[in-house]
């Protein structure tokens, strides 16, 4: 049955005085719990601080990192306004080799996105949020990438929990944080 049918059938009962039982969310639907999530993010962020020794030592100008915030940079989901630890180790290891910590964000605002990172702890050296000629959020994250790329960074690591984060290319490596078929958004 479509979500339209549904809605429709529905209506119709309500109108009719009909009460059925609420549906209960099916076991699939369900985050895994925190400390699941974590783990899955470590996971995926385990060979981040070994990947960028390797990059460092390969040399490049302006070599950068950049960041999505929301269920990345941010446990916005389950712990909202404090920092992923695995994602915060791999951007101080990131500064502490000589990259820059840069953002990209569909957020409409950039000093409040600035404000909620850097209080959580993370070193900002770039906020790029989204602007109102962007088409959805791939397009906010591709033209920030590109934007930095135009300001001569080279983006060794791109970080996010969305298939969005990551479209596009300007990056030389992915690292895609679960988002549980896209119900944690």
């Amino acid at each position: 049955m479509t979500s339209t049918t549904r809605t429709t059938l529905l209506a119709v009962l309500a109108l009719a005085g009909i009460v059925l039982p609420a549906q209960a969310a099916r076991a699939d639907d369900a985050l895994p719990s925190h400390r699941q999530w974590l783990g899955d993010v470590a996971a995926v962020m385990q060979d981040g601080p070994t990947y960028l020794d390797d990059r460092a030592a390969r040399g490049g100008d302006k070599l950068a990192i950049v960041l999505d915030i929301d269920n990345t940079a941010l446990q916005t989901h389950y712990a909202p306004g404090k920092a992923t630890p695995p994602v915060l180790e791999f951007a101080r290891h990131a500064k502490a080799k000589g990259f820059s910590v840069l953002f990209a964000s569909y957020r409409p605002e950039a000093e409040s996105a600035r404000w909620a990172v850097s209080n959580a702890g993370y070193p900002v050296d770039g906020m790029c949020v989204r602007s109102v000629g962007d088409s959805g959020k791939a397009a906010t994250k591709q033209r920030c990438r590109r934007q930095y790329t135009e300001q001569g960074y080279i983006i060794t690591a791109n970080v996010g929990n969305r298939s969005t984060d990551l479209e596009g290319g300007n990056y030389e490596k992915g690292y895609k944080l679960p988002d549980y078929d896209g119900r944690l958004s």
